[in-house]
């Protein structure tokens, strides 16, 4: 999972992953994967607490401005809309406040569950899985590097020894050169250039036998590094196809774009947006401040007798007397004013009806009757007529 390179490095042989010690990034590839897991927690705990503090950014927001909005002198289908637009964000706080729920919950518990399985720590050797390939890298390039080890060593011999040749031409060459050398002298450098010619040549073919070696050992090496190689690929791909669902379910709950919560949210407010309706309004407005309200325009105002106050405990007693006249069949009385009874037992009647009264006028000056639905009850005889 780490990142891939710009540029090569300068010396690419050297870098080799074929070359002693250079499996160690792979070994190191497993802690790095395990920060990257505890990063990609703490940046979208750090998402979800954005998206909690917008949630209650939007919903102070529609707090203040709907107490504001209902003391306007807005009205009808024109409040209806501008109201629309706080209950439509307190939706969309929710559904904000769910997405940093999920987050921190639901995801961020999911990626820890998993790292937690994923890596396991062997004591005092860090994760298990890092001293596994340390260990098998670390064995099976053992026997390739002492013989890189003795290649080196026979390579450095190899050159020197071709230094000396170099050296010992050079030699033979000028004393050929010199007229005034003896013979015998020049007979003893060139045998010198021979033996050290001869000496490098031996070199060269135990430089060449040990080069043989490692070559023929090369296919051996490449096959257990390489298959050493493909397990902790495995592990890697293990990881990346993990963390990109993780990815993926992330996106989900951030792409309210998709959401068919917030889809609803704008649809409704689009669609109360759009049913204002000037007409309505201004027939309300008409209804309820202008001309079309309803108003007591000047008339005679009848003189409505007033009404004699009962004595409860009177009343009471009035109740349960036994000997008082019933009428029989009763008579027909009309009502001459409207009467709202104050009591359980009072009847209540509009101008005009027409009902029965059936016990005469007391003392108090209230009567018996019964309604044409039934209700039977008091009311001040002052307030009706008998019915022609």
């Amino acid at each position: 999972m780490a990142s891939l390179p710009k540029e090569p490095p300068e010396d690419v042989k050297k870098q080799s992953f074929w070359m002693p010690g250079n499996y160690v990034p792979t070994v190191h590839r497993t802690q790095q994967s395990f920060q990257a897991c505890n990063d990609i927690v703490a940046c979208f705990t750090e998402r979800a607490k954005v998206e909690k503090q917008y949630a209650q950014q939007l919903s102070q927001w529609s707090s203040k401005w709907k107490s504001i909005v209902d003391s306007r002198p807005l009205y009808g289908s024109l409040m209806r809309a501008w109201q629309c637009f706080f209950t439509s964000t307190e939706r969309l706080s929710a559904i904000h406040s769910a997405i940093s729920q999920s987050l921190m919950v639901e995801e961020g518990g999911r990626v820890k569950t998993w790292q937690k399985e994923t890596f396991p720590k062997k004591l005092f050797c860090g994760f298990r899985e890092s001293h596994n390939n340390n260990t098998s890298f670390s064995r099976a390039q053992k026997p390739w590097s002492k013989k890189m080890t003795k290649l080196e060593k026979a390579r450095v011999v190899y050159h020197k020894s071709c230094q000396r040749e170099q050296t010992a031409l050079d030699k033979e060459k000028q004393a050929n050169e010199n007229s005034e050398m003896s013979p015998e002298k020049k007979q003893k450098i060139t045998e010198a250039r021979e033996m050290v010619s001869e000496d490098k040549e031996k070199i060269r073919d135990r430089y060449e036998k040990l080069l043989e070696e490692a070559t023929s050992y090369t296919p051996r090496y490449m096959e257990e590094m390489e298959a050493i190689f493909e397990e902790s690929q495995e592990e890697e791909r293990k990881r990346i196809s993990f963390l990109k669902q993780a990815f993926l379910s992330i996106h989900r709950h951030l792409d309210i774009t998709n959401n068919e919560s917030v889809k609803a949210v704008y649809s409704e407010l689009h669609h109360t947006l759009m049913s204002i309706n000037e007409q309505d309004d201004l027939k309300w407005w008409k209804n309820n401040h202008g001309p079309g309200m309803p108003t007591d325009w000047p008339k005679i105002d009848e003189w409505v007798p007033p009404i004699k106050k009962l004595d409860r405990k009177k009343r009471d007693k009035m109740k349960i007397k036994e000997n008082r006249p019933v009428m029989i069949g009763g008579v027909k009385v009309r009502a001459m004013y409207d009467y709202m009874g104050e009591e359980g037992d009072e009847l209540s009647f509009k101008a005009g009806e027409v009902f029965l009264k059936v016990e005469e006028e007391d003392d108090q000056g209230w009567c018996r009757g019964v309604l044409s639905g039934g209700k039977e009850g008091f009311y001040p005889a002052n307030y009706v007529e008998v019915a022609e």
